[in-house]
């Protein structure tokens, strides 16, 4: 079973300890996170994503990124990072 997290449109420095705790949440099964409104994701919220899929992976769950944008897309790739690589951390 997976339980899927929307994520708000601007992931900056105040969203890191909201979406942490809503992550936190839902750690007892694979997550799929809902990327459609996202506009900005800034270093500090990936870390947070990266964290949390490091400790599904530990757990035997999967995270799995859907819908995103290209301009997210964009964002991700200039911090490293593709959606796969991001759910995949930690392999």
């Amino acid at each position: 079973m997976s339980d899927t997290l929307v994520l708000q449109p601007r992931l900056d420095l105040a969203a890191a300890e909201p979406l942490a705790e809503a992550l936190k949440s839902r750690l007892g099964a694979d997550i799929t996170i809902d990327a459609r409104q996202v506009t900005h994701l800034g270093a500090i919220c990936l870390q947070v994503l990266l964290a949390t899929a490091k400790t599904l992976r530990r757990a035997g769950h999967e995270l799995t990124i859907v819908n995103v944008s290209d301009r997210v897309l964009d964002q991700l790739s200039a911090l490293g990072f593709t959606p796969e690589t991001l759910a995949e951390a930690g392999t």
